[in-house]
């Protein structure tokens, strides 16, 4: 098919096909040596600063290896990576202030097309609508980790039209959405758990209010009572007073809906300082909780359990093919694999991105008609680092695999537990 024959045509620079191959191609930007040599730059979009930095890191070396795998090429055009962080040190994370100056400095460099990121739904949701508005464009963005449903479809009030103004999508990712996740947890920690009755906690961002609301809406079909869902403030100094008020409740479980750079470790020390271990009072968090190595070795973290929308890298290994080889590269360029997934998803984006760049004709606006329209983006199971073919719909940006897997943090590490099909 077309969008398969394109990106075979990006993967097979490293065996100097490129140019004969993409010669042969329709598409605008395939025809003059001027444009052959030209540069174009992909931004990332992440946060560099406080618990996130080792994942991001990790992400940005994933992507630069990928790219320098492939020649640095996308069709006829050279690509670059440019880094952009998202967070601030004072703030720890992603910062509102620094995500909306991003999105400005992502359209006023004229040589950027497109973007990789955010980490943070609450991020995307500030740089989609600056992005969409570029007279230029509207200039793409495609997320490795971007949960939250409202992006792309009807979730709160006005969603998802109010991130896109001039009325055309510009946002893709290539995970599943917040109500899948918010779903699974419920299903398994009510089927395999057997808990009943659960209190849940959000931090008060896009994310976490949209997986608890998830978590909570799917709970009592499951047959676990909610005994309540409140704000914590990751500014605290701790949280003992908020956990003593629970206690008289006697929760079975707690499900954290939020992001671990919200003073999620003294949040889990204080959960297991007054409710007891995760075996007695069962705890579980979203994928804001999982890639972060400083909460595998807290003490009071072993026998957590983790949702995320996606496949482990050992789920990766096993399938074999693109997916095993290029997490065997990355170990063998960095001495092992990443402490999560995130960074191999981040290559997925970024394979999404390259495969719209080689279809266009190099200008934002046609880049990121190539996933908007006709029948979008489809990158073949055989060049996927995911080892599935990735397909993103044209009418929303989502991606078409739904996969899930439940994590258990054991041994100072995150531990796959299994995976979990998402049930209707």
């Amino acid at each position: 098919m077309r969008h398969k024959s394109v990106f075979s045509c990006v993967a097979a620079v490293g065996m100097g096909l490129l140019l004969a191959a993409c010669g042969s191609s329709t598409s605008p930007g395939s025809g003059t040596s001027s444009q052959a040599a030209k540069t174009l730059i992909i931004g990332t979009d992440l946060p560099l600063q406080g618990s996130s930095k080792d994942a991001s890191d990790a992400t940005n070396q994933a992507m630069q290896l990928y790219l320098d795998e492939i020649g640095g090429k996308a069709g006829p055009y050279n690509i670059k990576l440019k880094i952009y962080d998202d967070s601030t040190a004072a703030a720890g994370k992603w910062d509102q202030a620094q995500c909306t100056k991003n999105a400005t400095d992502h359209v006023a460099n004229v040589n950027e097309v497109a973007v990789m990121g955010t980490r943070n739904s609450g991020c995307a949701k500030i740089i989609v609508p600056i992005l969409d508005q570029d007279p230029n464009g509207p200039m793409l963005m495609v997320s490795h980790n971007n949960t939250n449903p409202g992006l792309t479809k009807a979730w709160d009030p006005g969603e998802p039209d109010k991130y896109y103004p001039a009325g055309k999508r510009n946002y893709g990712r290539v995970v599943t959405t917040d109500d899948n996740q918010g779903r699974a947890a419920a299903q398994f920690m009510a089927k395999d758990l057997g808990v009943k009755k659960c209190f849940i906690l959000n931090d008060n961002e896009t994310y976490g209010q949209g997986v608890a609301q998830a978590f909570a809406t799917e709970a009592p079909k499951v047959g676990i009572t909610i005994l309540g869902n409140e704000v914590w403030d990751g500014k605290q100094p701790n949280y003992t007073a908020l956990f003593e008020k629970m206690k008289a409740s006697t929760p079975d479980c707690i499900y954290l809906g939020g992001i671990y750079d919200n003073n999620g470790g003294q949040l889990i020390k204080d959960k297991v300082g007054v409710l007891g271990d995760n075996k007695a009072v069962a705890l579980m968090g979203p994928d804001g909780f999982t890639g972060y190595p400083d909460m595998d070795k807290l003490p009071e973290a072993q026998g957590m359990y983790l949702s995320y929308p996606g496949l482990t890298n050992d789920d990766l290994l096993a399938i074999g093919g693109a997916a095993a080889k290029f997490l065997n590269d990355y170990s063998a360029k960095y001495g092992g694999t990443p402490d999560s997934s995130m960074p191999t998803y981040g290559v997925a984006a970024l394979q999404v991105l390259l495969a719209a760049i080689a279809q266009s004709d190099g200008t934002r606006k046609s880049i990121t008609d190539q996933v908007f329209r006709g029948a979008g983006i489809t990158i073949p199971a055989a060049t996927s680092v995911l080892g599935k073919e990735i397909k993103i719909d044209p009418a929303t940006g989502d991606i078409n695999l739904l996969d899930m897997t439940i994590e258990i943090v054991k041994n100072n590490v995150e531990a796959n537990f299994k995976p979990w099909p998402i049930v209707a």
